[in-house]
Formats: structure tokens, sequence, C-alpha cells
């Protein structure tokens, strides 16, 4: 017997896109859909496990919404010539009533109950305007930085132990996940305007230069802007530490 249809919606369907540089985690956002009125069992699968971290890789969609899956691609040495060969494969099930351990739902679903979706990783380097605007914003979040430290009181710098040290070193971290997060879905949101844009170009006047022009300055505003709200928040964390 056949195996289902997919129910789940993908968004995107097909492929995940990774855009460098690759010497840090890439991060690619997957959003699954049930538009079904039953509860749905999900979990992903890929070809490469241990190049990716894939949170949440498994787990129960209610019926009627969605759930983000965040796919991180670890560092590696990118090869241009070298044309990625990693697939992620999305498997469902609807989800019984007398609803127990997950891995024993899976354990004793027949083939045909099985439901799944396939897709390949696409790996993209940024233009040269894209490096200049990333490399700009991250100058002001490390000069900045560093402008906030020399002003710190030797005294109250030499306070801190190791332990409020590391806290502080993985809450930078989490935050600079956070904000290869947001570059990413903004990078996401580009491609999707521009791909509007190219729909109702035969239907509607070119945009004119200046007004773009006006666009790709607000995009900058908006990551500076970024920038300068989680330099701020480190600075109170690591000031809320000293306070202590």
């Amino acid at each position: 017997m056949a195996r289902q249809e997919q129910i789940l919606l993908l968004d995107p369907p097909h492929e995940l896109k990774f855009r460098g540089p690759f010497t840090d985690v890439v991060t690619a956002n997957l959003k699954l859909s049930n538009p079904t009125d039953r509860n749905v069992c999900f979990k992903v699968k890929t070809t490469a496990p241990r190049r990716y971290c894939v949170r949440p890789n498994s787990g129960v969609i209610d019926a009627g919404t969605s759930i983000n899956v965040s796919v991180m691609l670890q560092p590696f040495d990118y090869d241009p010539n070298e044309k990625s060969k990693h697939k992620f494969m999305v498997q469902s099930m609807l989800a019984p009533a007398d609803m127990g351990d997950m891995e024993g739902v899976w354990k004793e679903a027949k083939p045909e109950e099985l439901m799944d979706s396939k897709l390949r990783c696409v790996f993209e380097m940024p233009s040269d305007s894209d490096k200049t605007h990333d490399g700009e914003s991250n100058k002001v979040l490390s000069s900045s930085l560093l402008k906030s430290e020399s002003s710190l009181p030797k005294s109250a710098s030499a306070s801190l132990d190791d332990g409020e040290v590391k806290k502080i070193m993985d809450e930078c971290k989490r935050l600079q996940l956070e904000v290869q997060r947001l570059r990413e879905e903004n990078r996401q949101f580009r491609e999707d305007d521009g791909l509007r844009r190219r729909k109702t170009a035969s239907s509607s006047p070119p945009i004119s230069a200046p007004a773009s022009g006006g666009a790709l300055r607000e995009e900058g505003l908006s990551t500076r802007v970024l920038a300068f709200c989680i330099l701020f928040f480190v600075i109170g964390v690591i000031i809320g530490k000293l306070a202590l």
C-alpha cells in the first residue's frame, strides 16, 4: 500500500538555504504547519547528523497550529566547487488517541501511516555588499564593547570571578546566535520581497532608484539599532554582576 501524502505544510517546501561565511554556526529556519483538525507527530532526520543541530527535532504539532524548527549548520571549510549532497526528511504521522511514549509511537507505527517530505541543502556565500554591511555592524558592536570594557574601573573588573565571567561569555554567545538568526530572517524577508517585486514588475511601474536606496538605508539602520540594543543588554548584564 502506498504511503499517504504529507499533510504538514513546509516553509520552505523544497530546500534549506544556508548563507556563509561558514566560519561560525549558520542557522536556517523551517516552519511546519498543521492545517488539519488532528494532532500530528513529527521528526526531522538528516543524511549528515554530525554536521547539523536541529531544535526541536521531534514532537507533536497541535491541530491548526505551527512550529518553527531551527537547523544549525556547524562551522566547516567551505569549498565553492563542492556541491552539497546533504538532505533532510520531515517524517510525520497522525497522533494516536492514546498518545503515550513518543519513541513507542514511532516504533509501533505502520509503514502506510507514515508521511514524509524531503528537502535538499543549499550553501550560499554573501555578496560583496552584504559582506560590507555585516562587517560594518560587527565593527560598531566590537568597538562599542571595547569602549565599555575600558571604561570599567580596574577594581570592579578584578572583582569578577571565573563563574561570573563564564556566565557573561555564555550570554554573549547566545546573543551572537540570536543576531545570526535575525540576520537570516532579514535575508529571507528581502528575498521574498524581491520575488514579489519581480512578479509585479510587469503590471506596475519600476521603482525609482531613490526609493530603493531609501529601503537599503532603512535595513542598514534597523541592523545597527539591533546591534546597539544587544550591546546595551550585554553592558547591563556586566553592570548587574558588578553591582552584586
